[in-house]
């Protein structure tokens, strides 16, 4: 059993200290209230020594206290919303129309006002109206992807049949979850490749979706107009991170290329994709920095990263850290 210690005053050195439990009175807001708390006990002159955590413990109770009088929605229950409904605590806020902080300010123990309580009481107690809330200011949200997690999510609260998600989708979201800074460029690229190497081991695609030869490399455009108010900032993730459904080959390889890929930035594997064959090829002769919206075959696709595979002897996704430290070598 591990001894509490901590400096006594009265016997100026460090003492063991028991906690016993209390009934204290104290005012708050102006308002008197009786709660039960902590105190810490010398355990060798009996008198009471200071223990911060005790304090943090007591001042909390007093909180609570004041919470349950004045029907003020509890620290607890603000805390569960972000994760229940599958939204961030920021994209929160605006949601509501309230300051962008305003809603972390809570979470971190400041206290709401009975009107601002309520909205959130009512939130936890009841999806539907979340859901109505989420429906009619979705347009407040800088991201459309904060609002399709949090729409997935209620879903089920709801117990809605959802449309299974698409596989770039779920993908989309591993990655979100495991890669915490990566941008729209990155995604993108990082996409192309899990396609390209998921064909090479397995003789399949891995998405349905096809992608296009950009002047900044492979695209997948629907991706892009989802994440493009990002621009050059990373990608917001999800609050919590569900288990994917993926198949034990698909997040082996997918891990495999977060690892040895997704090191790089967006940048430097734009570099890596501008001297690939299904890019060069599908391009043909346009000027380097013309639009385009040529699609980038998965018949070149799949040749060039099976290709890929044998030059550089993959028995295993792991071996694709020889192919991403090969390319990093070339461009620099």
């Amino acid at each position: 059993m591990i001894e509490n210690i901590i400096f006594c005053e009265e016997c100026r050195k460090d003492v063991a200290y028991i906690e016993t439990e209390e009934i204290f009175q104290n005012e708050l807001k102006g308002e008197a209230f009786e709660y039960k708390g902590k105190k810490a006990v010398c355990n060798e002159c009996g008198s009471e020594v200071y223990v911060a955590e005790i304090e943090d413990y007591n001042l909390k109770a007093l909180y609570d206290a004041y919470r349950t009088k004045n029907s003020i929605i509890s620290l607890e229950n603000i805390l569960a919303i972000p994760e229940k409904y599958g939204i961030g605590k920021r994209p929160l806020s605006l949601l509501l129309g309230w300051g962008e902080m305003t809603f972390s300010r809570y979470c971190d123990g400041d206290m709401p006002s009975k009107q601002y309580s309520d909205i959130l009481q009512q939130i936890y107690n009841e999806p539907a109206f979340y859901d109505s809330i989420l429906e009619t200011n979705k347009n407040k949200l800088k991201s459309l992807s904060a609002y399709e997690k949090s729409k997935r999510v209620t879903e089920k609260l709801l117990g809605a049949n959802n449309i299974p998600l698409a596989k770039i989708d779920v993908v989309i979201e591993y990655l979100l979850c495991i890669c915490e800074d990566i941008t729209p460029l990155a995604l993108q690229k990082v996409l192309y490749y899990i396609q390209g190497f998921y064909y090479a081991f397995m003789d399949e695609f891995i998405f349905e979706e096809d992608c296009e030869a950009w002047a900044h490399g492979p695209v997948f455009p629907n991706i892009y107009h989802r994440y493009s108010s990002y621009r050059f900032d990373p990608i917001e993730g999800s609050v919590t991170c569900d288990e994917p459904v993926l198949t034990i080959y698909e997040k082996t390889i997918i891990d495999s290329i977060i690892k040895n890929l997704c090191c790089y930035s967006g940048k430097i594997l734009e570099r890596f994709t501008h001297s690939e064959m299904p890019w060069l090829i599908t391009r043909g002769d346009l000027p380097v920095s013309a639009s385009s919206n040529r699609i980038i075959h998965k018949k070149e696709l799949g040749k060039y990263f099976k290709v890929v595979k044998e030059r550089f002897n993959m028995i295993n996704p792991t071996d694709i850290e020889n192919y991403s430290t090969k390319m990093f070598e070339q461009i620099n």
